[in-house]
């Protein structure tokens, strides 16, 4: 059975910095597209990072840059997050496309999704 879980969301304060995990079960991450996503309220959900380990390439949205570092590790995705901004609240959910041959944001491409990971950045 195909799971993704987050973890490593929480309360910080702007400037600060987190680092979220995704880990996958029931399925390896050969030739697969990882993503982040977020949802703040009332707006839709966007795409933050995704890697893929077909090519090794990585993908940020242009609000993260430079401030957002994805890798991974065996059947750990994980998103480093420096710098947060009050702007950068929201739920983080990662995804897989198991068919993927690079890194991409379309959503609905990707087949599974986790269950999300609350990330507040406030003072």
């Amino acid at each position: 059975q195909v799971q993704l879980k987050e973890s490593g969301g929480g309360l910080v304060q702007p400037g600060g910095s987190l680092r979220l995990s995704c880990t996958a079960s029931g399925f390896t991450l050969d030739y697969t597209a990882i993503g982040w996503f977020r949802q703040a309220p009332g707006k839709e959900r966007e795409g933050v990072s995704a890697i893929s380990t077909g090519d090794d390439s990585t993908l940020y949205t242009s609000s993260v840059k430079g401030r957002f570092t994805i890798s991974r590790a065996q059947n750990t995705v994980y998103l480093q997050m420096n710098s947060l901004k009050p702007e950068d609240t929201g739920v983080y959910y990662c995804a897989a496309d198991l068919d993927a041959d690079f890194a991409h944001l379309v959503q609905y491409e990707y087949d599974y999704w986790g269950q999300g990971t609350q990330v507040t950045v406030s003072s």
